[in-house]
């Protein structure tokens, strides 16, 4: 399989549903020292998964660390995540997404924001992107 491309586009990150599907996902990333990304069916709702260990050069940088928290944060006020969704600082989960596609577009931002590790302008906007249509509808 080919390291995902950067920035990757939300059809392209894997379904890591069942064990097996993960530990392929997962080797993968950690054969390729790329940041793993994946998404996760449960029953009717999605679970986003990343992790940065799989990539031991990479370091993401503080004020990247903060936009994708305070990004969660926003999502876990918008009830669009549960509360117990983790924001890292190396390990990335949100839990209870509604829909593949709206998991795919997260998974796709979190990789994009996880694997750079320069200045948090650029990310932080695509992140509040994502979020925005949920802050502004109320929910």
């Amino acid at each position: 399989m080919q390291p995902l491309p950067e920035p990757c586009p939300a059809d392209l990150i894997p379904d890591a549903t069942g064990i097996d599907a993960l530990n392929d996902a997962y080797r993968q990333a950690k054969q390729q020292h790329t940041v793993f990304v994946a998404i996760e069916s449960l029953v009717e709702r999605w679970t986003v998964k990343a992790d940065t260990i799989t990539a031991p050069q990479h370091v993401v940088a503080d004020s990247v660390y903060d936009a994708i928290r305070a990004a969660v944060i926003r999502l876990i006020r918008s009830h669009e995540i549960r509360p117990d969704s983790s924001a890292g600082p190396v390990y990335f989960m949100l839990y209870d997404v509604k829909g593949e596609h709206r998991a795919r577009e997260l998974a796709a931002a979190l990789h994009a924001s996880a694997r750079r590790t320069r200045t948090a302008g650029p990310r932080r906007a695509r992140i509040k992107h994502l979020i925005r249509p949920c802050i502004e509808s109320g929910s």
